[in-house]
């Protein structure tokens, strides 16, 4: 299967290609971070007793984390495109499979699932399955999510 071209344009992206980042651990402060962004600091991920006393036993990171270090640097790393980014579309879905844990390494895998030139063909929309991948290769969480690009003549 053929990688996603770095500086991608539309004409040499295809469906199908796809991509796999560097890892990225997420840490004690990431997790601390993350808390104090969204303000929501739920016992089961911010109180360490109390996590204990879960099926899980410990700590765990919230779900939006996954997505933000999915969508963000991760796949950063592997859509650079020659083309400017207009607009991030939305997700079409997104799916939690399995708890993060601080100290977990995550990969993000990048599966271009479709590609579409908008009526004026000046633009075109790239849709893409990324899937967040932990240090034991185990699928932690997965969606479908769509960007905006400016086509370059």
């Amino acid at each position: 299967m053929a990688e996603i071209p770095k500086g991608f344009t539309y004409d040499s992206l295809a469906v199908g290609q796809r991509s796999v980042s560097k890892g990225r651990t997420v840490t004690e402060t990431d997790h601390g971070l993350f808390m104090m962004l969204t303000g929501a600091w739920h016992p089961i991920h911010a109180d360490e007793h109390y996590a204990r006393t879960t099926v899980l036993g410990r700590r765990f990171a919230q779900g939006t984390l996954g997505i933000a270090l999915a969508l963000g640097n991760l796949e950063a790393e592997i859509l650079v495109s020659a083309d400017p980014l207009v607009a991030a579309l939305g997700i079409a879905q997104w799916n939690y499979k399995c708890p993060i844990f601080i100290g977990d390494t995550l990969h993000a895998a990048v599966e271009i699932v479709g590609i579409e030139l908008t009526k004026s063909g000046e633009r075109y929309i790239v849709s893409r399955r990324v899937e967040l991948i932990n240090q034991d290769d185990r699928n932690i969480q997965e969606g479908t999510v769509r960007s905006l690009f400016q086509r370059q003549s």
